[in-house]
């Protein structure tokens, strides 16, 4: 299993990579697609849509079952990758290339645990 040092990530298993103060990407760790298994459909918010943390921000639908992706941080969402949308599987393949989407003005960032922190959160799993 793959932890980027350079992410954030959520109890809930998602990964903030912020861009600067107030403007974050937002995807699932590597342990998240793992665990779900092969995803064959995305459902993501739209650009404008509020994200408020802790509340389902998207879904994913893997061969075993449909999860919500939870927003680690609030704001607004600024941008979604539409290449998942016809391509799930990249999720899989690369969760940490696979950004979900990207929100603007975030606020809320209390609680994101380190890379660290997240492997050792894993780890007593």
């Amino acid at each position: 299993m793959e932890i980027k040092k350079d992410r954030l990530y959520s109890q809930s298993h998602e990964w903030v990579l912020f861009e600067d103060d107030t403007t974050a990407t937002v995807g699932l760790s590597d342990y998240a697609q793992s665990e779900l298994g092969d995803l064959v459909f995305v459902n993501l918010p739209q650009e404008g849509d509020p994200a408020v943390k802790g509340e389902t921000i998207a879904d994913v639908e893997s061969v075993k079952a449909v999860s919500d992706v939870f927003s680690p941080v609030s704001g607004t969402v600024q941008a979604i990758n539409e290449e998942l949308l016809d391509t799930p599987e990249k999720i899989n393949q690369a969760p940490y290339d696979a950004w979900l989407c990207r929100i603007k003005d975030v606020t809320g960032k209390d609680g994101l645990l380190t890379a660290e922190e997240y492997e050792a959160f894993v780890a007593g799993l």
